[in-house]
């Protein structure tokens, strides 16, 4: 979306006249980046903040040739969205209580497919006949000394 595209919505959604909105939005963008150059960050609560972050000199490295170059110091603008502007957007991380279900439901499902690998496993060593999955730990505990005696006789 451009400036024009943006001022020529607001302009129908607010029934203004389009260079009315125009003549606003410009003015908001001047004072924006007047505001970064005097170094003071500009904070809109939902949406996010600009601030201006110093960079000190470095050495790098020519990828190419592998020798050093200087980099000198510099001024650095950068934008961290808000939460509400993340969510919106679909980039916000998850929270505390969803990222522990998550790592549950991972853990889960290792654990099925692990049990189906044994049960597919001690049927090969049977001979090829099928054999049905374990239906409780135990019976996938017995499986275990079968696939170390099926290991020991690859070999």
């Amino acid at each position: 979306m451009t400036k024009n595209e943006l001022a020529r919505e607001l302009a129908d959604d607010f029934e203004l006249p389009r260079r009315q909105v125009i003549e606003l939005v410009e003015a908001i963008l001047d004072r924006i980046t007047q505001v970064l150059k005097s170094g003071d960050k500009v904070q809109l609560t939902p949406f996010g903040q600009f601030k201006i972050r110093d960079r000190a000199a470095r050495v790098a490295r020519n990828p190419q040739t592998g020798e050093p170059v200087n980099v000198p110091a510099k001024r650095v603008l950068k934008f961290i969205a808000g939460r509400s502007l993340k969510e919106a957007v679909g980039t916000a991380k998850a929270g505390r209580g969803a990222k522990k279900s998550a790592g549950a439901a991972k853990k889960s499902a290792g654990a099925a497919k692990k049990s189906a690998g044994a049960a597919k496993k001690t049927s090969k060593a049977a001979g090829g006949r099928k054999a049905a999955a374990p239906a409780k730990k135990s019976a996938a505990k017995k499986a275990a000394p079968a696939r170390k005696a099926a290991k020991k006789t690859r070999r």
